[in-house]
């Protein structure tokens, strides 16, 4: 073949591939993909390709003045949704031939073939890899040797119209006198030939007349569902009114005017005593009481009559007129009164005479027989000296009578008190002496 039209062959199958490349990336950017089978018809085409004669196992060496353009016609067909045939005639622009004996080619060489094309997905995807294996027969200059192409793909599918391929193969050899093996790169368009399939007839779907449901009471509950149709009601309650809204339905509502709970059947919980606190907070829920004692009446401890916020001797006995309290006798009163005549001090001092031991021992006697009485204590002075010092000796001779009767008499000191008065309270007049010897006095008086 000569020079000349070798090389542009060669440029002309450059400007075919870069055609190709343009019009596949452009119809990706374009064309609206809408994909009509998972299985390919029968399509038509044809492709530019290169074949490398010279170096197939050298692929890092190869360059483009190795490689022989050409062209093919091709038929596609899709035998399943995954395998398609594919026959093609190959026309090649080479000098090659193996048996060259007077030197002389005619620069042109045929090729026809025959594969099987195994697609990893169906023909309903845009991309889809593939891998080749056929059958194939070339002639170069006379000499005719059949070869296996082996090898892959990449298939773009455009509205299952058009579809472009691009290939490579590894041609082996069957037959190394007459042809070695080559390489062989191949870019090609198809279009199909399939009528395509006409689209089913609409169904015509007939929508029957439905009446609209009935709902009697206008509340939005259809009567079919609404367990109150003649009365409007709430759809959360099955088309029920709840008068008093309390959560329960009027139909289930024992008390449908009054907020409640559904434990009383929508009844408010009950104050049987109507003591104004409920029955499940009242201690006492049948007898009337107060908050503080959780429903219950003011306790009674000793059971006198007087409750015990108002009784000052809320474990003892007594009587109302006392607070509570029960009276002390009159005759234990006037024995402790009289006893209390008989205490004496050094004079202008809180030490106690001996004489005093014995009235005061009666006392302790009185507090013993019985423990819930207590003693007030009050020292008294006339109005002899300054009253600061009749203040203090007051004070000094009531603590000396107690302190008596906690340590000898044998009394808790929580039952016993004691207070001076000094010179403010007499009960005579200071002006006489014996007015003042009735000043100076200590008074016991009895409690409960």
């Amino acid at each position: 073949m000569p020079l000349k039209l070798h090389l542009k062959s060669q440029l002309m199958t450059k400007k075919l591939l870069t055609l190709l490349l343009s019009f596949s990336l452009t119809a990706i950017s374009v064309f609206p993909q809408d994909f009509s089978s998972p299985k390919k018809g029968s399509l038509i085409g044809f492709s530019a390709n290169l074949t490398d004669f010279t170096q197939p196992l050298s692929l890092s060496h190869s360059s483009i003045s190795t490689l022989d353009p050409g062209f093919s016609i091709m038929y596609w067909k899709g035998l399943s949704k995954r395998i398609d045939l594919s026959v093609r005639y190959n026309g090649v622009f080479t000098d090659y031939s193996k048996k060259n004996i007077n030197g002389v080619t005619s620069g042109y060489g045929n090729e026809f073939e025959a594969s099987l094309h195994a697609r990893a997905l169906t023909d309903n995807h845009f991309f889809n890899p593939f891998i080749t294996a056929g059958i194939g027969v070339g002639g170069y200059d006379g000499t005719w040797a059949p070869y296996a192409p082996l090898g892959g793909g990449l298939q773009f599918n455009f509205s299952s119209i058009t579809f472009v391929f691009l290939q490579m193969n590894y041609r082996a050899s069957l037959n190394k006198t007459n042809l070695d093996n080559t390489l062989f790169y191949s870019l090609g368009v198809t279009e199909t030939i399939s009528s395509p399939k006409p689209p089913p007839p609409p169904k015509v779907v007939v929508v029957p007349t439905v009446e609209p449901p009935k709902d009697r009471d206008g509340d939005g509950v259809v009567d079919s569902l609404d367990a109150c149709p003649d009365v409007a009601g709430l759809a959360q309650f099955q088309g029920c009114p709840d008068t008093d809204g309390d959560g329960i339905p009027d139909k289930d509502d024992k008390c449908p005017n009054q907020k409640g709970i559904a434990k009383y059947n929508g009844c408010p919980i009950p104050d049987t005593d109507g003591d104004g606190i409920n029955d499940e907070e009242d201690k006492c829920p049948t007898v009337a009481g107060v908050a503080k004692y959780n429903g219950c009446p003011i306790p009674d401890t000793d059971g006198d009559g007087v409750n015990d916020e108002e009784d000052r001797c809320p474990t003892v006995a007594g009587v109302k007129e006392n607070q509570g309290c029960p009276l002390v006798k009159e005759e234990i009163i006037k024995k402790v009164m009289y006893d209390a005549k008989n205490i004496f001090f050094t004079t202008g001092s809180s030490k106690l005479l001996a004489k005093s031991f014995k009235p005061l021992n009666e006392v302790a006697k009185i507090l013993k027989d019985d423990p819930n009485l207590k003693l007030d204590i009050e020292g008294n002075t006339d109005n002899t000296g300054k009253p600061e010092k009749n203040q203090t000796l007051s004070e000094n001779r009531a603590k000396a009578v107690l302190d008596y009767l906690k340590t000898k008499g044998g009394i808790d000191e929580t039952r016993l008190t004691s207070a001076g008065y000094g010179d403010t309270k007499p009960i005579a007049s200071n002006k006489t002496a014996k007015g003042k010897a009735q000043n100076r006095r200590v008074e016991l008086k009895l409690k409960y």
